[in-house]
């Protein structure tokens, strides 16, 4: 099984957020690690307001927060966004998050197709009832980052989720899609995996919460996204034939549909201080 990812793909302007935040990743227990991708921490003390802005991945996420002007922490279970996700951050505050790999939620939510999930945020207490009482205040309270995982860590193994074939299924095929830039077509990966594009398209609506196209091109996104931050003069007609994209013009709508910038005016921001 993998490691957590290192990089910053999906978040608009990095330099800026990790400017002003703590940013952390660790790794859950190992019998979590299946389902669990990473859990993810963050701590702010800031003078003035700033948006956070991120180009979600296909993930369920399980957040516990504390903001001190909006009172005691609670929980919340965040479903795949398919636009831009803007998270408003003011004072001081933190969260700390469970990103699930694409796929792996629904065994702790057996009841549902993770499209259920698809673009809601809700309490956590009405998804898994132990999310409420004082686990928020277990999970944020400490101070030391390995409290908090091992916090985490105890509510997820009180969850006990059973073994689920499609689920392990689901997730090995969205890997694919991350991992190898040459899936570019559903017809393609279905056909690899022996299966009907219908019955690949059912297996991510039950599992992962959007569609095999949404998958790979989201990924895709994620990597122009990056070069459009960290490299100057880039070919952006041969980067959208290097994704999968029909043409340039494909490239740049969807882009700036998503982030809301067009490629070139979000790659001349980027490199702006």
């Amino acid at each position: 099984m993998a490691a957590p990812r290192r990089d910053t793909r999906g978040i608009v302007d990095p330099a800026g957020l990790l400017a002003r935040v703590r940013f952390r990743r660790h790794r859950p227990a190992e019998p979590l690690r299946r389902h669990v991708e990473t859990y993810w921490l963050i701590d702010w003390d800031l003078p003035e307001p700033y948006a956070s802005h991120i180009v979600p991945h296909p993930s369920v996420n399980l957040t516990f927060q504390w903001e001190e002007a909006d009172g005691p922490a609670y929980g919340e279970l965040t479903g795949v966004a398919r636009g831009l996700y803007t998270r408003r951050l003011t004072g001081r505050g933190r969260v700390c998050g469970v990103k699930f790999r694409p796929g792996g939620f629904r065994p702790y939510a057996p009841a549902e197709p993770v499209t259920h999930w698809t673009g809601r945020v809700l309490p956590a207490r009405d998804v898994f009832p132990r999310a409420g009482g004082d686990t928020p205040r277990t999970v944020t309270g400490p101070a030391d980052d390995l409290d908090r995982v091992a916090a985490l860590d105890a509510f997820l193994l009180s969850l006990d989720p059973e073994p689920d074939p499609r689920a392990d299924q689901a997730m090995d095929l969205v890997e694919r899609i991350r991992a190898d830039r040459t899936v570019r077509r559903v017809a393609d990966l279905a056909h690899a995996e022996g299966l009907s594009v219908r019955a690949l398209q059912r297996l991510f609506a039950a599992y992962v919460g959007v569609s095999p196209k949404w998958a790979i091109l989201r990924y895709r996104l994620h990597e122009a996204l990056e070069l459009a931050g960290t490299r100057q003069d880039l070919d952006w007609a041969g980067l959208a034939a290097d994704l999968g994209y029909a043409d340039q013009a494909h490239l740049a709508r969807d882009f700036t549909t998503t982030v809301g910038l067009p490629p070139a005016a979000y790659a001349q921001a980027a490199r702006t201080p």
